[in-house]
């Protein structure tokens, strides 16, 4: 894979066009691999993007003893027995997503011991919303220094209700019932199409899963569950992202492989500030902008699912540097996720931060090229768009932050006309 030194030299306000296709979408993947370790038999999942997030994921998964085969873009999981009980602290806290992994050694050894998981610093996001779950079903729980033992005596089913809506907590929630017979009941569950993706893949493999897609989902649970073969669906991330860029460099773009349902309030946005898209049965074309782009003063709220997603906030802060007047984005799921706003800054925005949750951006702006790093993977990624549409030349450092969740960008990007190079270190 990548170097953590790499960078990102760009040039600038060169005409982008033609078509790019949308990977798998990187939250799904993650989690089809968590949940094929709490199948009895072999899985396929397909389509997986190459990115550094599953790369890592992979390690812990080999780390812990299980037979995986990489193939491409799928990768076969030829025997899910897990040979401890320890997931290895130095592996487990380079991603988040590694705390799904929990629930198939405890499953399998009756108890299991990782430290405080990693991932992004956006805010320290809490793990309270697993740990109150899991003591719902019976497991023990063991403060161990910077890190828990979780314990399983008897498992029973469980009534878990969420406070605040937790994407990773809901498919923990959802693997765990899945294997613990008697009905559980997830209330105020995520709703997002990465969890309906695993809740249909855990069906058909054997469980009982009903109200995937709602906010209360219900679980018969079983003994055991056959192995199957999960397809990755498209990555509604990138295609948001990849409409943005096109949209803020006025270019012509058809963005394909996409599931446009996983996307309405996005659409909406753009619709409301002017954006020229056509959508099709699994395709966006966007077109160049016969007027300027309207802010938008109230409506960009992120919102969990079908809301607006936090995951494409940043890039849209970009696209509202280019539109007439002011614009407000309200985040409302993570800490802490506006701080890139400076470096928009740097290039010429004009961005004022209201409070820690709210700022507000006056357009248009003509943003010129500056030296950035990238703060995380989606901040990162508003960083490119912002140097393709700039002026001159931009430098983009901590770039691995955005191979975590990019498969391959700069030759794609450098497929539709960019200027981008990736500069070894």
């Amino acid at each position: 894979m990548h170097s953590k030194e790499d960078k990102f030299l760009i040039t600038g306000n060169q005409p982008l066009g033609g078509e790019i296709k949308v990977v798998g979408a990187k939250n799904a993947s993650l989690k089809a691999l968590a949940a094929s370790l709490i199948l009895d038999g072999p899985s396929v999942i397909k389509n997986v993007p190459h990115i550094e997030d599953i790369q890592r994921l992979l390690d812990i998964i080999v780390d812990l003893g299980v037979q995986i085969r990489q193939e491409g873009h799928q990768i076969t999981i030829t025997n899910p027995i897990i040979a401890k009980s320890t997931l290895d602290p130095t592996l487990h806290q380079r991603i988040r997503s590694s705390i799904l992994l929990a629930v198939p050694t405890l499953l399998q050894h009756g108890e299991v011991e990782f430290a405080y998981p990693g991932g992004c610093v956006i805010g320290k996001r809490p793990i309270d919303f697993f740990l109150n779950g899991y003591r719902q079903f019976g497991i023990n729980i063991e403060e161990r220094g910077d890190g828990f033992l979780l314990r399983a005596n008897k498992l029973n089913p469980a009534r878990v209700v969420f406070t605040r809506v937790s994407v990773t907590g809901t498919e923990a929630m959802m693997m765990l019932a899945a294997r613990v017979p008697g009905q559980s009941v997830i209330v105020n569950a995520a709703m997002e199409p990465e969890v309906v993706a695993l809740g249909e893949f855990l069906n058909n493999c054997g469980a009982n899963i009903s109200g995937l897609g709602t906010p209360r989902i219900i679980i018969e649970g079983v003994d055991r569950l056959e192995g199957g073969i999960f397809i990755t669906p498209p990555d509604r991330i990138e295609a948001g992202t990849f409409s943005i860029l096109a949209a803020a460099a006025n270019a012509e773009l058809l963005v394909s492989n996409i599931e446009p349902n996983h996307l309405e309030v996005f659409w909406q946005l753009l619709r409301q500030a002017g954006v020229e898209f056509e959508l099709g049965a699994n395709n966006v074309k966007i077109s160049p902008s016969r007027h300027r782009l309207k802010a938008i003063p109230k409506d960009i709220i992120t919102h969990e699912y079908p809301g607006f997603p936090t995951d494409l906030q940043a890039p849209m802060a970009v696209l509202m540097t280019q539109a007439k007047g002011q614009s407000l984005i309200f985040e409302t799921i993570y800490e802490g996720r506006l701080f890139y706003v400076d470096l928009l800054n740097s290039m010429g925005a004009n961005i004022f931060m209201a409070d820690p949750h709210r700022v507000m951006i006056n357009g248009p702006s003509q943003l010129t090229g500056a030296k950035l790093t990238s703060p995380d993977i989606r901040a990162g990624i508003a960083m490119v768009i912002a140097g393709l549409i700039a002026e001159g030349q931009t430098e983009i450092d901590n770039i691995y932050q955005i191979d975590r969740g990019y498969e391959n960008i700069e030759n794609r990007l450098k497929a539709i006309g960019a200027q981008i190079e990736r500069i070894k270190n």
